[in-house]
């Protein structure tokens, strides 16, 4: 892990529940400012193959990586209530990353329909 990204969740680690939701909101809004980038042609999602140990943070990982094409931050407020929900709840792995799943098999569909790229 990048020093950065360890410094980054050595914070989040020491804030409180309203803390850390202020914090991956402004992530959120951050990178809402990036500037976005749609690809002419329609990008068929790669899916990867998880590991059967796969933990929350590497199903998010895998799923931007087999999702590419997806604007971030239009996934990023919910997939971040989904790891909240994990890490702070307790909430069960499997559960989580079958939501993730779901989660962005749905904005890949609204991807095509707002490209008007569905058949």
């Amino acid at each position: 892990m990048h020093s950065d990204a360890a410094a980054l969740v050595a914070l989040f680690q020491s804030l409180d529940a309203a803390s850390r939701q202020s914090l991956l909101d402004y992530a959120a809004f951050l990178q809402s400012r990036l500037p976005d980038v749609v690809p002419a042609e329609p990008v068929t999602p790669v899916l990867v193959t998880p590991p059967l140990d796969e933990t929350v943070i590497g199903a998010l990982k895998r799923l931007r990586q087999s999702y590419a094409m997806l604007e971030t931050n239009k996934v990023f407020h919910q997939a971040s209530a989904l790891v909240s929900a994990h890490v702070m709840q307790g909430r069960p792995t499997d559960e989580v990353i079958a939501d993730l799943e779901k989660l962005f098999a749905d904005h890949y569909q609204s991807y095509l329909r707002d490209n008007q790229l569905t058949k």
